[in-house]
């Protein structure tokens, strides 16, 4: 497959870059509330080289350059939300995946329409790694662009199966880019 150059943002990803996201911290169990949402959006895709960079860095491996992928928001800590370019189709028909600033990995949307749904049901992509379906409370302001931008309504729960079930070996692929 041809991995496309494009780096228009799409719009329900500017959507996005208007909408606090809440964070919450709980001081005394020092972690995040279950109504929180890490995520940072960006305005637009990181740049090329930003992006080889980070490839090469998270993986020590000096020969990817992280052309499929366009980077698009992040959590406090640094970890990455990613478009992974794997198939034929637009931006948007792309899975979402997210990389950890501690090594965490994996596919939490087959597609930005269901990304969409997944912070509407106030799952952020590190939360969707790290904690499952179940870590947060539905979301308002972001319920409203999940129905201008997206089809029919979905659960986090479903959003993450359909992920899961469609790309399993995600992890052990980026596994394998690891030196």
């Amino acid at each position: 497959m041809e991995i496309t150059d494009d780096r228009a943002f799409p719009a329900a990803l500017a959507a996005l870059s208007g909408i606090e996201f809440p964070w919450h911290h709980d001081e005394q169990a020092d972690e995040a509330t279950p109504t929180s949402i890490d995520y940072e959006p960006y305005d637009e895709f990181q740049c090329a080289g930003e992006t080889a960079e980070w490839i090469r860095a998270w993986t020590g491996n000096e020969e990817l350059d992280g052309a499929e992928f366009r980077v698009f928001g992040q959590d406090g800590t640094g970890g990455l939300a990613a478009l992974w370019l794997v198939r034929p189709g637009p931006l948007t028909a792309q899975p979402v995946v997210f990389f950890g600033s501690e090594g965490a990995v994996g596919v939490v949307a087959t597609n930005l329409a269901e990304f969409l749904w997944l912070l509407a049901g106030g799952v952020g992509p590190q939360e969707a790694v790290e904690f499952g379906s179940d870590s947060g409370v539905p979301h308002g302001e972001l319920r409203a662009v999940a129905e201008k931008y997206a089809g029919e309504p979905r659960t986090p729960a479903e959003v993450l199966a359909a992920a899961r079930a469609e790309f399993p070996g995600f992890a052990e692929e980026v596994e394998s880019w690891c030196r």
